[in-house]
């Protein structure tokens, strides 16, 4: 024995080995375990939204148990303030639950019967990843202030006596060195924000003095939230524990929002599986015909929140629900969803004929156009099912989206070019385990007003389906990131337009969940060989302000194409430090006017306004 621990020692695996981390270190060396991905505040994901959450989930569970209707949020200089109205925390447990991991109210259900946050780790997290966290907690003309950096007590108040109202009172500044050069985006704050509201009507939050509130719940949230018209108006169901809204539009596929306990679940779980297949099996039973349970939902707009009992979702992040059962002593989540469905929707089918017999319109006519296009469909699986052996379209990488269980999936992404000579400069320099390439032909056909049978009849667009794994639907994405690579000119601007025109029209939820990017790529680089520096402008303030560090004799390259810039440079620019725009579509965006007026046949309207508002450059200046 005696020399099998000398072996041991000897290849440095010895007692003096082992370390226990305490509870801040480990989240400091371990952030994703806590809270998905960094980031730097340019995704609604990233780790600085999620420390936000965090704070406001526990402000939200005492609004729910029915304490404190108000919620003040600021943010500026990138410091955070949350104010809350609630009870206040135990002015003797605020160090505890805000420093001592697997402390919390909620582990007793009989207290926070169906809350988010379980696990007791939320708060300490953001404690742990700021610079500085500062917990004030109010309750019954007392108050208790301790003041944190990087999890360690700086400084901590005795009880004082104090005229404030109850509630808890968090700022936080995200530490720097974890967060680099982070940035607070409204822009992904407010739809946050307004998901609270929608899920529990009747509270106001005040975020920088604007106001948000919602009288009639999911229901604002659908209408908040579409693109397109919805062709009746919008079914809105609610129960104990459930609120469901459900309409239909001319879009094509399936669009979903999905909530658990409050808590918006972007990846659904049990609660939209059993959803989906509940609201499909209630309507083909309601008119009693075999329909296909695609043709129903195609087209189909909807949201459905319930509160579960102690849920278990699959990560910290809380992005997917893993519950079966709604608590403890049942029922099963399909059970519950799929009774109340059976039971509500049902009757309200039979008292609104005008929005059962618009309902039945759509789904005959996905019926009938997915039966025109079967042939089609057929032809076109068996083509991309070869193809997918040895697609020369496509150059894949090895870790994917829908890989569950990889670690780099999110990190998994497509970039879709124009040409030969771009597709190989990325092929040459791309990480090979996350960065797959699809080379398009040329410019994409415009697909504007086309029904869904051209993207089986397009060679190139059913390639690109396949590529993707996005005909049944987005759950089955390959690539986290789809990024559309094109030169920064006007062919490469219209072959953007082409491709978003596409999605747009035949899979809208790739670019409402965030999927669809553009890459920038440098228009210049200036460059002094006697200095060793160079610079990559992406804009003319970037060229002149790199001019003038340089001095005169800076060298000026304009980069016209993807295919000019050697792989060697391109490496750079597909890397960590990568600049992508995502394509995001709102309401206020009118994408049907916008789409009908660029790619319609409107050809001499178009002409008239490109004549009335072009601009002549002078680039007389440019070396």
């Amino acid at each position: 024995m005696d020399n099998t621990t000398d072996i041991i020692s000897d290849q440095g695996y010895g007692s003096d080995t082992i370390r226990t981390l305490d509870w801040k270190e480990h989240i400091r060396r371990r952030p994703g375990m806590y809270i998905g991905k960094l980031g730097d505040g340019a995704h609604s994901d990233d780790g600085i939204y999620v420390l936000l959450k965090e704070v406001l989930d526990n402000a939200i569970d005492e609004y729910m148990m029915g304490f404190g209707k108000q919620i003040v949020v600021d943010i500026v200089n990138e410091e955070v303030t949350v104010r809350d109205y609630g009870r206040g925390i135990p002015l003797d447990k605020v160090k505890d639950v805000s420093s001592k991991m697997n402390t919390g109210a909620k582990y007793d259900s009989k207290a926070f019967k169906k809350s988010v946050g379980l696990n007791g780790v939320g708060i300490k997290a953001v404690n742990a990843l700021s610079t500085t966290f500062i917990i004030r907690a109010t309750r019954d003309g007392f108050c208790k202030t301790i003041e944190y950096a990087h999890g360690d007590v700086i400084s901590e108040s005795e009880i004082l006596p104090t005229e404030e109202p109850n509630g808890t009172y968090v700022h936080f500044i995200p530490d720097k060195d974890i967060f680099k050069g982070y940035h607070y985006r409204e822009e992904f704050i407010e739809p946050l924000l307004k998901n609270y509201v929608f899920l529990n009507s009747g509270l106001t939050i005040i975020f920088n003095g604007k106001k948000f509130f919602s009288r009639n719940g999911l229901l604002d949230l659908l209408n908040e939230n579409m693109t397109t018209e919805s062709l009746y108006p919008i079914i809105h169901l609610k129960g104990e524990d459930i609120e469901v809204v459900i309409t239909h539009s001319n879009q094509y596929g399936e669009e979903y929002y999905s909530f658990v306990n409050g808590q918006h679940t972007t990846q659904g779980g049990t609660h939209l599986s059993a959803f989906r297949e509940s609201v499909s099996r209630t309507i083909k039973e309601y008119y009693n015909k075999n329909f296909d349970y695609a043709d129903i939902r195609n087209g189909m707009v909807a949201a459905v929140s319930i509160k579960v009992e102690e849920p278990v979702f699959e990560s910290q992040t809380k992005t997917k629900l893993g519950s079966k059962d709604m608590g403890p002593d049942g029922p099963s989540v399909s059970k519950f969803i799929g009774d109340f469905l059976k039971k509500e929707l049902d009757n309200f089918l039979h008292k609104n004929n005008e929005v059962s017999e618009t309902m039945l319109k759509k789904i005959l006519e996905s019926e009938k156009e997915r039966k025109a296009i079967a042939g089609v469909t057929k032809l076109a699986r068996e083509r991309s099912k070869k193809a997918n052996l040895h697609n020369k379209k496509l150059r894949d990488c090895r870790i994917h989206y829908n890989d569950t269980k990889g670690e780099k999936r999110e990190l998994s992404s497509i970039f879709i070019t124009e040409g030969d000579s771009a597709t190989g400069s990325i092929t040459k320099i791309r990480d090979v385990e996350t960065q797959a390439v699809f080379s398009l032909r040329g410019k994409p056909l415009n697909s504007y007003g086309l029904t869904q049978k051209v993207v089986y009849e397009n060679e190139e667009f059913n390639l690109l389906q396949a590529a993707l794994n996005i005909e049944e639907g987005i759950d089955g994405l390959r690539y986290n990131k789809v990024i559309i690579a094109t030169d920064a000119d006007v062919d490469g601007m219209h072959i953007r337009l082409l491709m978003i025109t596409f999605l747009l029209q035949f899979f809208p939820d790739l670019i409402k969940k965030g999927h669809v990017y553009i890459l920038q790529t440098p228009l210049f680089r200036v460059r002094n060989t006697a200095k060793r520096k160079t610079f990559y402008c992406y804009n003319e303030e970037e060229r002149i302000a790199a001019i003038n560090e340089l001095g005169k004799n800076a060298e000026i390259t304009r980069f016209k194409g993807l295919g000019e810039i050697s792989p060697d440079e391109f490496k750079h620019f597909i890397g960590p430090d990568m600049r992508l725009d995502q394509v995001s579509l709102k309401k206020e965006d009118l994408v049907k006017e916008l789409l009908e007026f660029y790619m319609g046949k409107n050809t001499m309207e178009r002409q008239n306004f490109i004549i009335q508002n072009l601009v002549v450059e002078d680039d007389t200046d440019i070396a």
